[in-house]
């Protein structure tokens, strides 16, 4: 349920930074902050885009947040409603993990991989994690359709590095058909050693 007075926007892409977007809409521009996931998500300046949006209304400001899918507005909005998440946090959450890994990560109960985001301790984390527990949509980590990293990341995860580390780790690797799990492995190794 969206609980926000504007929950889209549609417009040109003016500019774009690492945490905001600037969107024209009919004579005005909307600056939106964003998690970089979905800023890389929109595509170049001059670009029509859509973001489905969160208005937040504090007593000395209004700020709109803005996200690539659905999801990830309904996952922001669970999140700041977690005691001590602020947007900020919030949006360094869905930077890093896309709705589907997070609720995979709280399914898992896997406090190393949002220690990972920057602002989120161990104390944080296990909040995260237990206030979530059963409140995100279960088909958004739907276990039924595998990625075609999905061996590649068991694999890593094994090795003791978190979901995130192997994503990161496999998604820097080229885009090549014919890399067996074991090459991808070997590569990802390779990558985080020499991040």
């Amino acid at each position: 349920m969206v609980s926000s007075m504007i929950s889209s926007v549609r417009g040109i892409l003016e500019g774009a930074g690492g945490d905001w977007v600037d969107v024209a809409i009919g004579g005005v521009t909307l600056r939106v902050s964003a998690p970089s996931s979905s800023v890389e998500a929109l595509g170049s300046i001059g670009s029509q885009v859509r973001l489905f949006t969160s208005l937040q209304v504090r007593e000395d400001s209004l700020n709109l947040y803005g996200f690539a899918t659905a999801e990830a507005r309904q996952a922001f909005e669970t999140l700041i409603g977690i005691s001590g998440i602020g947007p900020r946090v919030a949006l360094s959450v869905l930077s890093i993990f896309s709705p589907e890994a997070l609720a995979a990560a709280v399914e898992s109960g896997d406090v190393k991989s949002f220690t990972a985001v920057p602002g989120v301790g161990r104390r944080t984390a296990n909040r995260i994690l237990l206030e979530l527990k059963g409140k995100l949509e279960l088909d958004w980590s739907d276990a039924s359709a595998p990625t075609p990293d999905a061996d590649a990341i068991a694999a890593l995860t094994a090795l003791g590095y978190t979901q995130v580390e192997a994503r990161e780790a496999l998604s820097a690797l080229p885009k090549d058909g014919d890399l067996t799990t074991e090459d991808k492995v070997r590569l990802a190794l390779r990558q985080i050693a020499g991040a």
